[in-house]
């Protein structure tokens, strides 16, 4: 299925609007372009409160995380890491899909600031992730926790999920994974398809993985490549979102097979016609508002 005429339409206006492709920026330039990206998605919903965190992490640096409450008596606590190829990204840019979030779940939503490569590389940000969700569960500890993400966010989403396994971590009653990263493997069929060379294509993820783990040897390592992991029983149910048109799909769709193979409960859908990004394109993509509420509902049968 050809890409969906609200995607065209916007593909068009940034190719009208010129620049460098994302893999000859900067990590500073290309940070500048995500928060301009930011600016389209316009206000989310009130919160009932908004609370900034300073949250420490276990090797004595620290990061941010800004809790988004939409009601007094929130349902359960989603920890959410944000993408951009665990390069770019922040709290503000994911501020409008995170209040979106809380208001269509009801549960709170902790946005996660975890700490950037290349500044910060691997296996940082997969540590500031875990230790995201273990400040979650102390803050609130008589809520149901969910982690979620989408694409290198997803990809620590399932590594979390992995590690509070593997370590009698908290609890967590479901994870989201919205076209997550979950292979090093940069020449499968889907990174290799010239109609999936869109927002995000193969040089992108190349220059992103550069980035965060320089190092190939430590790319298969599961905190890196969650796919590769021996064992993915005894996980939490999953929530797998892929789209059509995206270098991502593969890998997302075979972690959701290895995750079924392995007894875990799965929910997975590729949405056709999307390119990569859109889930968090709120009020500019219509098949964002199609996914949100694909996981509202997904988040809202976890609670029953």
């Amino acid at each position: 299925m050809s890409l969906d005429d609200a995607t065209v339409q916007f593909l068009k206006q940034m190719s009208e609007a010129g620049g460098k492709p994302l893999h000859e920026m900067t990590p500073e330039e290309a940070r500048a372009m995500g928060g301009a990206l930011g600016e389209l998605y316009g206000k989310g919903p009130e919160m009932a409160r908004v609370e900034e965190a300073v949250i420490r992490a276990a090797d004595g640096g620290s990061f941010g995380a800004r809790v988004l409450v939409p009601a007094e008596d929130p349902r359960a606590v989603i920890v959410y890491y944000h993408g951009g190829g665990w390069v770019i990204g922040g709290l503000d840019e994911f501020d409008t899909l995170g209040r979106t979030l809380a208001h269509r779940t009801g549960c709170a939503v902790v946005l996660v600031d975890y700490r950037l490569a290349p500044e910060h590389r691997y296996p940082v940000a997969a540590r500031d992730a875990y230790d995201a969700l273990c400040w979650a569960a102390a803050k609130e500890p008589d809520l149901p926790l969910i982690v979620a993400g989408d694409s290198a966010g997803g990809n620590l989403a399932a590594v979390v999920a992995q590690r509070s396994r593997d370590e009698g971590g908290p609890a967590i009653a479901l994870q989201v994974l919205v076209y997550p990263v979950t292979d090093c493997d940069l020449d499968n069929a889907s990174y290799t398809d010239p109609a999936n060379q869109l927002m995000l294509d193969r040089d992108s993820m190349v220059w992103f993985w550069d980035h965060y783990a320089p190092d190939p040897a430590t790319r298969a390592n599961a905190d890196a490549s969650p796919l590769r992991a021996g064992d993915l029983s005894g996980l939490p149910p999953a929530v797998v979102l892929t789209a059509e048109h995206d270098v991502l799909r593969d890998e997302g769709e075979a972690y959701a097979e290895r995750l079924r193979e392995a007894g875990v409960p799965v929910l997975s859908r590729r949405f056709e016609g999307q390119m990569h990004v859109f889930f968090t394109m709120v009020n500019v993509l219509p098949g964002s508002a199609e996914a949100i509420t694909m996981v509202a509902e997904a988040i809202d049968g976890s609670l029953r």
